[in-house]
């Protein structure tokens, strides 16, 4: 089986650095991470060919690649999410908030600017952050100690709001032109998109981590999960 006939989620979970390569090209490795390489690129209109050349370059070493959390103890890549992007993402979204409700109060007139996203962003915080509640006190628990057996229930509850993040990511490109920035933009609207593009990076991640790594099985045993 050639690179482009595996999954986006199966190519980010077992090559370190593909995450980056789909970022530049714009493909959905989280919640649409069950489409293959070939069907993501062809749908996009890109080259799966030159896509696939630079995974392949990943392999060989060609370019620098990212920590492989593959290879960790669920309990490490728990801390590793839980420092990375939960506490991230409950920096990053209250100044946003506040930087997409100045733009709106002051470019409000504005063709091309995003009315609605404060109220958008605003959203999204109040569902993620009672998603990551449920993760940090019912199934990270569970799955630090051990027991990814018995936590099949949360992990299908799980995966579902992480489509309905997907869901509000698309919203959040749809309100910015794909968070681009207009012509003349002032500098709160620059650092606006700014972070808007770090906050759906990081997003991105984060589901993909957990949908295609800590919820499935075969990462290596936590030392002492049965003490």
């Amino acid at each position: 089986m050639t690179l482009q006939d595996q999954s986006l989620g199966q190519l980010a979970r077992r090559i370190p650095g593909a995450t980056r390569i789909f970022h530049d090209y714009s493909l959905d490795f989280c919640c649409g991470g069950k489409h293959t390489l070939r069907e993501a690129a062809q749908e996009k209109g890109l080259d799966a060919t030159a896509i696939e050349a630079r995974l392949l370059a990943l392999q060989g070493g060609a370019e620098p690649v990212e920590n492989d959390w593959n290879t960790v103890s669920p309990a490490a890549l728990i801390a590793h999410i839980q420092t990375r992007f939960h506490d991230r993402h409950r920096e990053q979204l209250p100044e946003l908030i506040r930087l997409a409700r100045r733009v709106e109060h002051v470019h409000g007139d504005r063709p091309d600017c995003p009315l609605g996203l404060a109220d958008h962003l605003a959203e999204m915080q109040s569902e993620l952050e009672a998603h990551m509640q449920k993760e940090e006190q019912v199934l990270f628990p569970m799955l630090a100690r051990g027991f990814h057996a018995a936590a099949g229930a949360p992990i299908t509850v799980m995966r579902m709001e992480h489509d309905d993040h997907g869901a509000a990511l698309q919203r959040l490109a749809d309100l910015t032109n794909d968070i681009t920035l207009p012509r003349a933009a002032c500098n709160t609207w620059r650092a606006l998109y700014l972070g808007l593009r770090t906050l759906r990076e990081h997003l991105m991640e984060h589901i993909h981590l957990e949908n295609n790594v800590l919820f499935e099985p075969g990462l290596p045993a936590t030392h002492g999960a049965n003490d």
